[in-house]
């Protein structure tokens, strides 16, 4: 017998098998719950919209698909975690535009943002808010300015850490208006707004959905939004542009990532359910409802 020949047609017939066991595997996909890693605490804006696509989601596709938040460093703590989980389809993240920020803050990140992770889809854009607590003396942005003049460094801002969108809205808002402000990182919007509501931090320029509710409530003052356009949850709050802070431009992107190497038949499906429910009126209500 010449078992030359049997071992190419043995390596190929190890291939087709492999190949077939992972089209399989891919059909069958989702076979248990899934998880969508949330990059923050509980209760910002991440996590909002983590919560308002996962219901839904676990309908359309008949498995649980459960928000696990993994904060720390400015979002990096849970975009690494995923970035090293296995790329099956079950463990998913809410990235952010903090995310592709942090590639220029870090010297080394653990995991490469561009290479690590297969888009899924963008969730929404959250427009970010300059807001002070309303017992603050600066009722608009001028009066702030004016403030933050008087006493060099000491009006602080807080973040969702280093590195987030947060921080980078607060350093170009100083720069260009000529101020200087004490900047203090948190690991996510609901310790800080804590501490805004309580007064140990002046201001923060945090997206709106946290906030929607302490600004109409009374206890925090929005002076402006830092997009192009007013927002339709506050619209008799002005832009950043229209209180004399030039060409200011700036929001926060959400969008769901899974780990690189995640098969394409799943990419795709995960892809399509999340659309339908993002285009769906019940979705937009939501997102107009919480300020995205």
């Amino acid at each position: 017998m010449n078992t030359s020949n049997m071992r190419p047609r043995t390596a190929l017939a190890a291939v087709a098998l492999g190949f077939c066991a992972s089209l399989a595997a891919a059909q069958a996909w989702p076979a248990k719950p899934i998880t969508l890693v949330v990059p923050f605490p509980p209760g910002g804006s991440s996590d909002s919209l983590a919560r308002a696509i996962t219901t839904p989601l676990s309908q359309s596709l008949g498995q649980p698909v459960i928000v696990e938040s993994k904060p720390g460093a400015g979002a990096t703590v849970g975009a690494d975690y995923v970035a090293k989980a296995k790329p099956d389809g079950y463990t998913l993240l809410m990235g952010a535009v903090h995310h592709t920020i942090a590639t220029s803050v870090y010297k080394k990140l653990p995991y490469d943002f561009e290479k690590s992770f297969a888009p899924i889809t963008t969730v929404a854009l959250v427009p970010n808010v300059l807001v002070v607590n309303a017992k603050s003396p600066a009722t608009d942005v001028k009066s702030l300015i004016a403030l933050a003049k008087a006493s060099p460094g000491k009006l602080s801002y807080g973040s969702n850490g280093n590195g987030t969108v947060q921080h980078l809205i607060g350093t170009q808002f100083s720069g260009i208006a000529g101020v200087e402000l004490l900047h203090v990182p948190y690991k996510g919007s609901a310790p800080l707004t804590t501490d805004l509501l309580g007064g140990q931090v002046d201001m923060s320029f945090d997206t709106l959905t946290p906030l929607v509710p302490h600004i109409q409530g009374g206890k925090l003052r929005a002076l402006a939004v830092t997009t192009a356009k007013r927002s339709s949850t506050l619209p008799d709050v002005p832009t950043l542009a229209e209180s004399g802070i030039k060409d200011f431009n700036q929001g926060t992107w959400f969008g769901i990532l899974a780990p690189a190497g995640t098969p394409g038949e799943v990419v795709a499906r995960l892809n399509s359910e999340m659309v339908k429910i993002i285009q769906s009126p019940d979705f937009r209500k939501r997102m107009e409802e919480i300020g995205a």
